[in-house]
């Protein structure tokens, strides 16, 4: 678990270096609109998210996670300084598409390492501490890229170069202390590993977390938001790095709040205050009111991240942790496809209020069926 979230760090300070910036690179290196972003975002995600679930299910079979995690890590780390040489649009896709299948590798069987290392109990606490120094590495990114553009002001491209460092920083975490787990890990482990029908209440569950993805667009067009109210480069960079640090400090005592009430209302409240920073954005006006929203923006992530993916593991039931995991990001990410299509469409209606709008009622329809749907009893117990 530790040395996975080391590799995180590394990985999410890489990434988060640049893909801030690509709104930037769009409007001002390339001179098309920055809903671009969001389609290329969307896509990207997507793909990653049906590469997680075939992954997922193989590693399940094969039983071994690290190469997958390697391999996952890796592809990411060549691609991203990649960014660099793109001069069109369709560059950046290929580049970001490339990255986030990257991301499909490694996921599904690397959260299925951290499930397996864990004792149920502590599932929650486990991903949170995860997400925490994936978080981390969210702000120690975008504050190296202030310290590059304040070295070479306004060049995108540079920092795309420079995200090659902390990416060989996490292969070579993989490499030296990763392991993969014994396929006899525990009775506890082996009855979530096996491959079986998927349960009742883990489809309901899906069906949920999918209405919720729908309103789940990508968060660049919180960067979009922030070019729009007259944001600089560094702005950008320093608006990102806030709710990075955020999401890292809110991680621990949203794992908490999830061991004391459990996983299913603590990600409920985490989609009632996403909704309310998503009613708030189109109306602050200033860079400073932005980065107040965009604060209490962050707390969501702390409030769930942590309690949906051990919500998984525990919802799973005879399917194997690998094949749930993807499952869990393949409804995630068309989700999130959709939802990043629509909010660009809806952005360009009157003042694109009505995009952030829509998406808020759409968590808030998630939370209320979330909170009155019944747990299984398993789940109770875990939670």
């Amino acid at each position: 678990m530790i040395a996975l979230g080391l590799v995180s760090f590394f990985t999410d300070a890489a990434s988060d270096m640049i893909w801030p910036l690509l709104p930037v690179l769009l409007a001002k290196g390339m001179h098309v609109s920055v809903a671009w972003a969001g389609v290329i975002e969307g896509a990207a995600d997507a793909t990653a998210a049906l590469v997680k679930y075939l992954v997922g299910k193989r590693s399940d079979r094969l039983r071994r996670r690290k190469p997958f995690v390697l391999a996952g890590y890796g592809l990411s780390s060549v691609a991203r300084p990649l960014l660099a040489l793109a001069t069109l649009p369709w560059h950046a896709l290929v580049v970001r598409v490339v990255d986030r299948v990257g991301k499909g590798l490694r996921s599904a069987p690397r959260d299925a390492l951290i499930a397996e290392d864990t004792p149920s109990e502590r599932r929650a606490v486990a991903f949170g501490f995860h997400r925490a120094m994936d978080n981390a590495g969210a702000v120690v990114g975008p504050l190296v890229a202030v310290g590059l553009l304040s070295l070479w002001p306004d060049n995108v491209r540079a920092v795309a170069w420079a995200t090659a460092v902390p990416g060989a920083l996490a292969l070579l975490a993989i490499v030296f202390l990763v392991r993969d787990r014994p396929k006899e890990a525990s009775e506890a482990v082996r009855s979530t590993t096996s491959q079986g029908e998927i349960s009742h209440e883990f489809k309901r569950y899906l069906v949920v977390v999918g209405l919720f993805a729908l309103s789940n667009a990508s968060d660049v067009f919180i960067v979009a938001q922030a070019l729009k109210a007259g944001a600089s480069v560094r702005d950008v960079a320093l608006i990102w790095a806030a709710l990075a640090l955020v999401r890292a400090v809110a991680a621990a005592p949203g794992a908490a709040l999830a061991q004391r009430v459990g996983k299913r209302r603590s990600l409920a409240i985490g989609w009632v205050v996403y909704a309310l920073a998503y009613v708030a954005f189109p109306l602050v006006r200033g860079t400073a009111a932005l980065v107040g929203v965009t604060v209490v923006y962050g707390a969501y992530y702390g409030l769930t991240e942590g309690a949906e993916k051990a919500l998984v593991a525990s919802f799973a039931g005879g399917q194997g942790l690998g094949r749930a995991y993807g499952l869990f990001s393949l409804v995630t990410g068309v989700g999130s496809l959709v939802a990043s299509l629509l909010f660009a469409v809806l952005l360009s209606v009157g003042d694109g209020r009505y995009a952030w709008w829509t998406s808020a009622a759409l968590a808030l329809f998630a939370a209320v069926l979330l909170s009155v749907s019944r747990a299984r009893a398993s789940e109770t117990r875990a939670g």
